[in-house]
């Protein structure tokens, strides 16, 4: 099964800049759930970016992916990626998460 990776998103231009962008963001997180890309996603408590967990054949196709993300490409925000090769999972998780 193909790396998890977490995508740690910080803004780095004031909210009312983000706020300008949140709908293209949303439709963008949209079109990779529909793929089946996307995995989970959220923003971080408090406010000061998301966090976005997908699947990638590679960290360099997820920096790739990432790059066209709104907050990316207006430079509203930063993504560190963070690869995890799942070992354990919850019960109900262990299909998605782990191979057979």
């Amino acid at each position: 099964m193909p790396p998890i990776y977490i995508a740690i998103l910080t803004y780095i231009r004031p909210l009312e800049e983000i706020d300008a962008h949140v709908e293209a963001h949303v439709a963008w997180l949209g079109k990779h759930y529909a793929e089946g890309t996307f995995l989970l996603s959220g923003r971080r408590v408090p406010r000061t970016g998301g966090v976005i967990v997908t699947r990638g054949e590679s960290r360099e196709a997820v920096e790739a992916l990432l790059k066209t993300d709104p907050f990316q490409q207006h430079g509203l925000a930063t993504a560190e990626i963070v690869p995890l090769q799942v070992s354990m999972a919850a019960e109900g998780l262990k299909d998605m998460f782990l191979d057979p």
